[in-house]
């Protein structure tokens, strides 16, 4: 998944990348709303997090000229707490509106709840923490990179992916992937192919994981790393 960071403090920005990085995103950062528009325009993320205190267009005016051309997720971010800032940024287009400071774990659960919402309008895109698995393309990428799957890894993939969290035993995998006769074994060299696939670590996989005597999971977090701190 692709974040946006539009934010002038470099303090804030720094400690925005590496705690989001952390967590599987793929970060890309612009220091005032020029850069940002210009960055959307070329490339666009999944969700940016946005200032309102910008120098020159202020996060309000970016938000307005880029509801011109992306309905791309936004976060604004400000010290700005005043219920008529919230409101002209909700009105505008916003689809949170988070106040400094903030708890850097309640922003990552603000952006995977936009996250959550955008993919429900984006019929065919399932999206897991840092997985985007689209049906109608057959097409999946992890924390931003694309991976090539062969069909029955897809499938795969795509069953754990449809219910993130839920435990799939071995007998529910063969019923759904394999419509034709499977074994146990060919559940483990598929999981263990894609672990090979998406996994930073097969060896210590974080997004599929293995619950011994029922089955296998996809992890929707992506990552087991914690991080604390407030901006």
């Amino acid at each position: 998944m692709k974040l946006l960071v539009v934010e002038d403090d470099i303090h804030s920005r720094d400690l925005l990348v590496r705690y989001l990085s952390a967590k599987g995103y793929t970060v890309a950062t612009a220091a005032d709303g020029a850069r940002a528009l210009e960055h959307l325009a070329a490339a666009e993320p999944d969700l940016v997090l946005l200032d309102g205190n910008l120098p020159g267009m202020d996060g309000w005016a970016v938000l307005e000229a880029l509801r011109e051309f992306s309905r791309v997720p936004v976060i604004m971010v400000t010290v700005r707490d005043a219920t008529q800032d919230k409101l002209a940024g909700l009105a505008l287009g916003a689809d949170d509106y988070v106040t400094k400071p903030f708890d850097l774990r309640e922003l990552e659960a603000r952006i995977a709840a936009v996250l959550r919402r955008s993919q429900a309008a984006a019929p065919g895109v399932l999206r897991a923490g840092v997985l985007v698995l689209n049906d109608e393309r057959k097409e999946v990428s992890v924390r931003g990179r694309p991976v090539a799957l062969s069909p029955r890894e897809f499938d795969l993939l795509r069953l754990l992916a449809s219910r993130p969290g839920r435990v799939f035993s071995t007998a529910e995998i063969l019923a759904a992937v394999w419509p034709e006769r499977g074994a146990a074994e060919d559940v483990k060299k598929y999981i263990h192919l894609l672990r090979v696939k998406i996994e930073r670590d097969p060896g210590r996989p974080e997004l599929i994981t293995t619950v011994r005597g029922f089955g296998y999971r996809l992890n929707a977090a992506g990552s087991e790393t914690e991080g604390r701190g407030k901006v």
